[in-house]
């Protein structure tokens, strides 16, 4: 990728410079970004050591912790190593980086939540074709086209935003936030960018109909459930994927449709913790709290991870 800007490296202003404050901020940005790993993490290893989890929507789950780790992953541990260090400063192939992988988390993230859409409506609408259609081959190549299309989108975005010249360096984020990058931006290019950033968006909207669709289907379907327990349950599964769904798309739009400011801003700031760091801790949470299969299996591993004696010890 050729480097036609003056810039070599970014400063990062996402924080006071008050030392105490930087201080401050990294302890908690370091607590949540430890918890959110170790919970996803339980999660993967959950459903890798348990066999009776081994079915589609689990095995999507598994992938989806996956990249909750890879997206907090990206900009949490950089800005806390700055705090520590008391600087500001990235490079500039450490700002493209950032952008590539966060754009490639977040995007196969949403392209995969599409994917657990069609599970569902799978499960619940054709109950009977459920493991014909939603064999291991086809889980596999339904992932590998979340995660590919998340990748080649990711290549598009990174090559034409860093292909523009920047006429600053001062990013008023604790990441490299692409709004932030064009506002900083004095090239021709600049409408590049917006093209690809509108084929993105009408992508998205594809397959946020797609989702939508889908949804509505499952809805009638559970509603034409005679026992009310038979609801409860097709409703548990459900539940939380809408709700994980709801979380990423308003984060997601408040993020990147509001108007860039000139200035430092809290609701910037606010906004960009609300999509990259309230996701990767809150979706393990969801999903274990209505799940019977998962918290039951989350126990059993951690029993077997007790020795004997003190299992003697606790029941008596």
């Amino acid at each position: 990728m050729a480097n036609n800007s003056r810039v070599t490296e970014f400063l990062l202003h996402g924080f006071s410079d008050i030392q105490e404050l930087q201080i401050f901020h990294s302890i908690i940005f370091l607590v949540v970004y430890l918890a959110a790993v170790m919970e996803n993490l339980l999660i993967i290893t959950v459903i890798i050591y348990s066999p009776h989890l081994h079915t589609p929507m689990y095995f999507f789950l598994a992938n989806l912790s996956f990249q909750d780790i890879g997206s907090i992953s990206v900009t949490v541990p950089k800005s806390v190593a700055n705090s520590l260090m008391n600087t500001q400063v990235i490079s500039y192939s450490g700002c493209v980086s950032q952008v590539f992988l966060l754009v490639f988390f977040m995007l196969s993230h949403f392209y995969l939540l599409g994917v657990m859409a069609y599970d569902r409506y799978v499960a619940i609408c054709n109950p009977l074709h459920y493991e014909t259609l939603m064999n291991k081959k086809t889980c596999i190549q339904l992932a590998t086209s979340a995660w590919t299309g998340g990748l080649l989108y990711s290549i598009l975005y990174t090559g034409s935003t860093f292909t523009l010249e920047f006429c600053s360096n001062v990013i008023y984020q604790f990441f490299c936030e692409i709004p932030q990058l064009l506002k900083d931006s004095c090239s021709g290019l600049y409408l590049a960018v917006i093209w690809v950033m509108t084929c993105g968006a009408g992508l998205c909207f594809i397959y946020f109909s797609v989702v939508v669709f889908s949804y509505v289907r499952i809805i009638k379907a559970v509603l034409r459930i005679p026992s009310s327990k038979g609801k409860q349950k097709a409703f548990s599964t459900c539940l939380p994927h809408l709700i994980v769904i709801s979380l990423f798309l308003v984060s997601g739009t408040f993020a990147y449709l509001k108007p860039i400011s000139s200035s430092p801003s809290a609701f910037d700031l606010f906004t960009s913790i609300l999509y990259c760091m309230v996701p990767p801790i809150t979706n393990p949470l969801i999903y274990s709290m209505r799940n019977t299969e998962l918290k039951t299996a989350l126990r059993k591993l951690i029993l077997s991870c007790v020795p004997s004696s003190s299992k003697k010890f606790s029941l008596k």
